[in-house]
């Protein structure tokens, strides 16, 4: 039987039952269709996850019985924060899900020159708890055990100049250098990566960011979607100081 994944924000502990929410309950449920007896995988976020099985489940409620816990870590060494222009569609969720299974730590959406999203008040509200929703989704399938952290879309100047890092990067198709220049740097323990949403980065949003400490690379002669990108790079820099190997 495959192992089912479950993430809960509730604290938990050997021996204790956790009523699931009504999104867990659904999906175990409708889409698995398990039935109490079956063991599950549960964890909160806060590192380590735990053996359980469900006690009991119906359309409205399913209860986990908490049983064995593993201190697992499946985090990479290298932290990640990624910095993605605002893109249109369902874009943005692609680049949530798979940089969560690539292992990022943090994703901020920007808005910048060319971002054509209008998001406020409850629509932003709206779209944080789904970009949570897929983030934990990735989280339970790529085996990760702490969930990345999304926050709330800021003016790209603003995050250029209030980010820290071992390392600052922003993609350009147009830089001369590409990011395998990187190869030669050791000691890498955190990156911030800025990459623009469709169309690119403004000239002017470059030069701002090189002047507050990024260097500026491509990923070689092809022009990658917005979408794509992010992966590609996120790799990259997980082969080069991460856990993929």
């Amino acid at each position: 039987m495959r192992n089912t994944r479950v993430f809960t924000k509730k604290p938990l502990s050997v021996g204790i039952e956790v009523d699931l929410d009504d999104f867990s309950t659904k999906h175990l449920e409708t889409v698995l269709r398990l039935v109490p007896g079956n063991p599950v995988t549960i964890f909160n976020g806060e590192g380590g996850e735990f053996k359980a099985f469900i006690k009991s489940s119906g359309r409205k409620k399913t209860t986990v019985q908490v049983s064995e816990y593993s201190e697992i870590n499946r985090e990479s060494p290298l932290k990640i924060h990624l910095g993605i222009g605002l893109s249109r569609g369902d874009r943005m969720d692609s680049i949530v899900q798979k940089s969560t299974e690539a292992g990022v730590t943090q994703i901020s959406p920007l808005f910048t020159e060319r971002t054509e999203v209008k998001l406020t008040g409850r629509r932003l509200e709206n779209k944080l708890l789904h970009w949570e929703k897929i983030c934990i989704s990735a989280c339970e399938q790529s085996y990760r055990n702490k969930i990345p952290v999304i926050n709330s879309p800021i003016k790209i100047n603003d995050w250029i100049y209030r980010v820290s890092s071992v390392k600052k990067i922003v993609l350009d198709h147009n830089a001369l250098t590409t990011i395998s220049a990187l190869r030669k740097e050791n000691n890498v323990s955190s990156v911030c990566l800025l990459i623009g949403p469709e169309g690119g980065l403004s000239e002017e949003e470059i030069h701002t960011s090189n002047v507050a400490d990024f260097s500026i690379f491509s990923l070689g002669p092809r022009i990658f979607r917005t979408e794509t990108a992010p992966i590609a790079a996120i790799s990259i820099l997980q082969s080069l100081w991460g856990d993929i190997t």
